[in-house]
């Protein structure tokens, strides 16, 4: 297996063959944390580490194996958004910035740079200036949205079909009053938006054939990367894929659980079962 490119603001690892159509992506797992950030921040690393689907990177290690590869996020979500368009910048951050209407997530402090962490927590105490939330922009974001394009480009034009999966990890506290119907598995393909309704189903039943709880589009429909590169009529499909946290995760600690190993085995399971789909669309597409 190639190695991770640490040159790169990003890891990409591919497979030593490519066998399917499918390319997994992780924006929000990147954990290392500037020293800039840490330094100029007022949250501990705990807290700063809240908004992060950590380790979400490790529950996709298994795709090159399954003959797909898998792009992952280096830098943390609280320094710069990959699941934001770049042009969603926060006046409330960043110096210089005309005032004007702006979308509901940069409202909240949710921009291509985050105002804030989970629990609508200030990253920091004053504003940053212009340059640097272009930096970061240039630095990060394009690189990365480079590399993913490159990806869903390859396998559509190597398969006939790209199927992107964008897998994140949700506060269970984001789903706790949905009490006996609290899911494991959220899948986002903006109600039909983003991706075929046949690929849709063939995700859901990957992740209820291993007993998960699956729900569509409530609370987590997609964001920028669904909307981007979703174009099902095109032959791109993209599903965002929330996992439950509580499965895996030990939150306030954000560290691995007592379940992580075992969930993680089970991931492995998924991930296959999802590489497939891309080849089962590929042989279709040849047909």
């Amino acid at each position: 297996m190639p190695p991770a490119q640490d040159d790169k603001p990003y890891r990409l690892i591919r497979p030593e063959k490519v066998t399917t159509g499918v390319v997994f992506s992780s924006p929000h797992s990147g954990r290392e944390y500037p020293a800039d950030l840490r330094g100029r921040s007022g949250l501990d690393s705990r807290r700063l580490r809240s908004s992060e689907d950590a380790y979400v990177d490790r529950l996709l290690a298994p795709a090159p194996e399954a003959g797909a590869p898998v792009l992952t996020a280096r830098f943390p979500r609280a320094w710069v958004d990959l699941n934001r368009a770049e042009d969603e910048l926060d006046p409330a951050l960043i110096e210089g910035l005309p005032r004007g209407p702006r979308g509901p997530r940069v409202m909240a402090g949710l921009g291509v740079i985050p105002r804030v962490v989970a629990g609508n927590r200030a990253i920091y105490s004053g504003k940053i200036t212009r340059a640097e939330a272009e930096a970061r922009i240039a630095g990060i974001w394009r690189p990365w949205h480079i590399a993913l394009a490159g990806l869903v480009g390859e396998a559509r034009r190597r398969f006939g079909r790209a199927v992107l999966f964008d897998v994140h990890s949700m506060p269970s506290e984001a789903i706790d009053q949905m009490g006996a119907r609290r899911p494991d598995i959220v899948l986002g393909d903006r109600y039909g938006a983003s991706s075929r309704a046949d690929t849709t189903a063939a995700v859901d039943a990957v992740f209820a054939g291993l007993g998960l709880r699956v729900a569509r589009n409530n609370p987590f429909a997609g964001a920028y990367i669904t909307q981007r590169y979703g174009r099902p009529a095109e032959g791109i499909d993209v599903v965002q894929i929330e996992i439950n946290r509580g499965l895996y995760l030990d939150e306030a600690a954000v560290a691995p659980s007592a379940d992580y190993e075992a969930f993680a085995a089970l991931m492995a399971r998924a991930v296959a079962g999802l590489a497939e789909i891309g080849r089962a669309q590929g042989r279709m597409a040849a047909e």
